[in-house]
């Protein structure tokens, strides 16, 4: 729909101000461009904008020919009036979304929820072990979010609805972490998680998580989401490689999260301090099942 409007936007100026009687008129109206082009430079690809400024291109041409007999310094002013105000918007609005969004890239982007990709993740995960302290207090907390019956929401309303419920937990999440905060939505296997990762100074995740689980609770499909967090000290991770280190959380989380969708779903189950060295298909440390409850359960072991 946005690509259609802008097509149409693109032939219907270019129509409209060719079709005036005047051609300072026409220019008058192709100066309209500009609002397209500030379009398609925050919501879409350079090769699309090409598309706008080649259509606005000849109709410039076109109204500079009609005018330049009459008036040519007009017919120079008129034209350049034109082009110049295409080019600074261009250049504002890309200055604008690069100061909006510093550390993303148009290829970190996955297209449907707006996320970061898997790649993306890790190069993220990687920048995140590499610059933040490594006190004994701090922590890595990765965050695996799966929604609850994806399979049947599919079968029964069609993949349009699976695709807004993604678009809806996307934003949930993008509203509800940190800043700071690396959120990516990942598929594999006919699977679709949302990863987040990020840094604590303590073990307890639970306020992040039950934020989470309120935001996707309060989506319009009212989605619910079965969770696997895994929490881990941050200098033992230094000497490890950042892929395989990630590869071992993204496991456990998923591991935790197959065991909160087999006791019914809409539920969190909590990993502290697993043992990376072991099978990452099967968690280690401490265990700490959740049951869709809001704190942890006291088992006597410490933080």
């Amino acid at each position: 729909q946005s690509l259609l409007s802008v097509f149409v936007g693109t032939v219907g100026i270019g129509v409209s101000a060719l079709n005036v009687s005047s051609p300072i008129a026409g220019f008058l109206g192709a100066t309209t461009y500009v609002l397209l082009t500030a379009f398609v430079v925050c919501f879409h690809s350079a090769r699309f904008l090409v598309f706008t400024w080649t259509a606005g291109a000849v109709v410039v041409a076109v109204l500079f020919a009609r005018l330049a007999p009459d008036d040519l310094a007009l017919a120079l002013c008129a034209a350049g009036v034109v082009v110049v105000l295409n080019v600074f918007i261009a250049l504002v609005c890309r200055a604008a979304v690069t100061l909006v969004q510093p550390e993303a890239h148009h290829g970190d982007i996955e297209q449907v929820t707006g996320l970061l990709h898997r790649d993306a993740f890790y190069r993220g995960v990687a920048t995140l072990l590499a610059s933040r302290s490594r006190s004994d207090d701090q922590y890595l907390v990765m965050v695996a979010v799966n929604i609850d019956s994806f399979s049947l929401l599919m079968g029964l309303s069609g993949a349009q609805a699976g695709t807004r419920a993604r678009v809806a937990v996307g934003q949930a999440l993008r509203e509800t972490v940190r800043h700071n905060a690396i959120v990516a939505h990942v598929s594999s296997g006919g699977f679709h998680d949302f990863l987040v990762a990020d840094s604590f100074t303590t073990p307890d995740a639970s306020p992040l998580v039950e934020r989470i689980r309120g935001a996707i609770a309060g989506t319009p499909q009212k989605l619910t989401a079965s969770i696997g967090v895994v929490c881990t000290p941050l200098p033992p991770l230094a000497a490890e490689p950042p892929d395989e280190v990630v590869d071992k959380l993204i496991s456990v989380a998923t591991t935790a999260i197959e065991q909160a969708r087999m006791a019914g779903g809409n539920q969190v189950r909590y990993v502290l301090r697993p043992d990376l060295g072991e099978d990452p298909g099967e968690p280690g440390g401490d265990d700490w099942p959740d049951n869709g409850k809001d704190d942890w359960p006291d088992n006597g072991k410490s933080a």
